[in-house]
């Protein structure tokens, strides 16, 4: 029903409030409503809080929108995790209307003393609504009642005292109300600030520190012959972490770690025929060794995974894992629960398949065969990672299994350990993308990686910094074991440097897989995004040290991508992505502003050169005003790649050459000579 003041398209509402929007402690965004009344009467609105103690905070007034629209729009900031409600609230503004009146009927001398007795009841109203602890606007507000019925006065001078600044200061603060509606509650949950912002380093552990097979003779219980590749463990892996944290890294994402079966398992570059030291992938979860809670013994042991996991923490490194509900055919759950697992009509189990791909080695489960035995199954395993440390999971094609398991699942999770995040690693059909963000995974891979272009980009940009950022946010992974696009397979060097500036300045989170730094390029054949000798299939180890030695490697770019990350707060959301007019279509703007607590105003403007073979020059046009500026203004640009500052204005020629930098990472700041 519509109530005496209505309220309509209150925002953000996520599926008419059967999910709640999402934010992260202290990050502001915009609720909006259409709020209007009948006739000439003013009307005006507010935003209610509620935190998650039940406590209403105050009414918070809202602004109107473009003329003719009656939208209301206001800026809200929850400061504390957990389950919120909010509700805008609209209102009739007798003080508005009597002022509109008032300031036409009595300069042409109509009703002027009934106007002036009717200002002077309202005045009277808001003094006794008025809190006792506000002597100072109590005395205000008496005595300009008091002018308002001094009939000696001149009446512009009356009128002049009613509509003085200091009056409507404390009428916006005080207002006098009538008809107060309220909209219905809508849902809002305020998580951790990780849960929006992040970077992301992916690594095999069994490829750190590991040893591949050699030409070199070895004696062996088999006589001569190249030694048998070793894998890396627990141990080795967390050499690797104290260089990851020194990127700027803050999560450590970890592909599976349990055992893998033997049968059908994968051989390099996908083969069908496994040779005998061939580890597999390490996604064809389980064999006699255990699955889905245990590690694999090549790894080591569960307690040498809690000390891999602590000694991460030493270095503020949060472990996340990969949750892929899927198993080898050497699974105990084949054994234990063959009702799990669809047989086809021959009498075989089904294995996954994404045609023209086939996955002989991983049978995928069947979540209607047993929901609630599978449901309780996949509970457990997460309650047992978790009790060893692990609150971050990447969850492995979740938009291959039923959305309403994973709302049951993430749910309940959240009820009892809300700091736990969840990535959905779902490049499939954006209705399926955005409900499980609405369901509850807390970030979400997305299309990135095959935006290249501006018009793509920006496109993309526009989408997930808008609407869909009430619910769904994005992680710009750079690449993937999966994924090594066409872009970095020909762009050189430049090519991974503008990948990355793109990625850790768009969005909040962002990732990188390991190879990233070393410029692995090269595709397992042509038209084909998969590596060529895939980690997925095989060991790699790397020396990270003799290329950073010789000049080859991305990682002190990436590491200071992070700094910047890490030094200005407005690189650490989403909703505040503007885009800048620029005439060249390989080059893109933007811009991300945020107030800070003490008043003050972080700016951070990108110009990026994305041809990775050739210089590109433009002039870059900017909404002056998305940076905090007055029109006309100039300004300083710092570069905080080359150290530059250039002097500019609304209208600025650019020129990157990525042989050199394709990026200009601006900081702003008032000119001065």
């Amino acid at each position: 029903m519509t109530g005496r003041i209505p309220i309509l398209d209150v925002e953000p509402v996520v599926a008419c409030g059967r999910y709640p929007a999402k934010a992260v402690a202290g990050e502001s965004f915009t609720v909006s409503a259409t709020v209007f009344r009948e006739g000439h009467g003013s009307v005006n609105a507010d935003v209610v809080l509620c935190d998650p103690t039940g406590r209403e905070h105050d009414p918070l007034r809202m602004r109107p929108g473009a003329p003719g629209t009656d939208r209301w729009h206001a800026e809200v900031t929850p400061d504390v995790e957990g389950a919120w409600t909010f509700l805008v609230q609209g209102w009739g503004d007798p003080v508005a209307t009597w002022e509109h009146a008032a300031s036409i009927k009595v300069p042409a001398g109509m009703d002027v003393e009934l106007m002036f007795a009717e200002g002077a009841l309202l005045l009277d109203r808001a003094v006794r609504q008025l809190p006792a602890a506000q002597p100072g606007e109590r005395r205000l507000l008496e005595s300009t009642a008091a002018a308002l019925r001094d009939r000696g006065r001149p009446p512009a001078a009356r009128l002049a005292v009613a509509l003085a600044p200091e009056l409507a200061d404390v009428l916006h603060h005080h207002p006098v109300r009538d008809f107060v509606t309220r909209s219905h509650p809508a849902p809002l949950l305020v998580e951790r600030e990780r849960a929006l912002f992040s970077a992301w380093y992916e690594f095999f552990p069994r490829s750190a520190g590991a040893v591949a097979a050699t030409t070199a003779t070895t004696a062996s219980v088999t006589g001569p012959g190249p030694a048998p590749p070793r894998s890396g463990t627990f141990a080795t892996a967390a050499d690797r972490l104290p260089t990851i944290a020194d990127m700027g890294f803050d999560v450590v994402y970890l592909p599976p770690i349990h055992p893998i079966g033997r049968a059908f398992r994968k051989g390099p570059n996908n083969a069908l025929a496994a040779g005998v030291d061939d580890p597999g992938s390490p996604w064809a979860i389980g064999s006699a060794e255990g699955g889905h809670d245990a590690v694999h013994p090549d790894l080591g042991t569960l307690a040498d995974f809690d000390a891999f996991v602590r000694r991460a923490g030493e270095y503020g490194l949060e472990v996340a894992l990969d949750l892929a509900l899927q198993v080898s055919p050497d699974h105990p759950w084949v054994r234990e629960h063959p009702e799990w697992f669809t047989v086809r009509a021959d009498g075989s189990i089904a294995y996954a398949e994404n045609p023209p791909k086939k996955y002989q080695d991983i049978y995928p489960l069947d979540f209607d065969a047993d929901p609630e035995g599978i449901y309780a199954e996949v509970l457990r395993i997460l309650r047992h990672w978790m009790s060893h440390g692990v609150r971050i999971f990447r969850v492995d094609n979740p938009h291959t299994k039923p959305v309403d398991f994973w709302h049951r699942l993430l749910g309940e999770v959240r009820r009892s350990d809300p700091d736990v995040i969840f990535l959905a690693e779902a490049f499939t059909r954006p209705a399926m993308m955005h409900h499980l963000a609405q369901i509850g995974f807390q970030q979400s891979y997305t299309y990135f990686t095959w935006r290249n272009d501006k018009p793509g980009l920006e496109a993309y940009l526009s989408e997930l910094a808008g609407d869909s950022a009430a619910y769904m946010r994005p992680n710009f992974f750079v690449n993937t074991p999966d994924i090594l696009h066409a872009y970095l397979q020909y762009g050189g060097p430049a090519a991974f440097k503008i990948r990355a500036v793109l990625a850790a300045l768009l969005s909040p989170s962002w990732g990188v897989y390991s190879g990233y730094e070393l410029f692995e390029h090269v595709a397992v054949r042509p038209g084909s995004e998969e590596y060529l000798d895939s980690e997925k299939f095989q060991y790699r180890p790397r020396d990270y040290d003799a290329a950073l030695r010789a000049g080859r490697s991305l990682a002190p770019y990436l590491t200071r991508l992070n700094e910047l990350r890490q030094a200005h707060p407005a690189l650490r959301w989403l909703r505040n992505l503007r885009f800048h007019r620029i005439d060249n279509d390989e080059m893109i703007a933007f811009s991300k502003r945020r107030t800070l607590p003490d008043g003050g105003e972080d700016v951070v403007l990108a110009v990026v050169n994305l041809d990775p073979h050739g210089a590109r020059e433009a002039t870059v046009s900017l909404d002056l005003a998305a940076l905090g500026l007055s029109p006309g203004e100039t300004f300083a640009a710092h570069d905080e790649l080359s150290g530059q500052t250039f002097r500019w204005g609304e209208h600025n020629y650019v020129r990157l050459d990525p042989a050199v930098e394709a990026a200009h990472v601006l900081t702003l700041r008032r000119w001065s000579p």
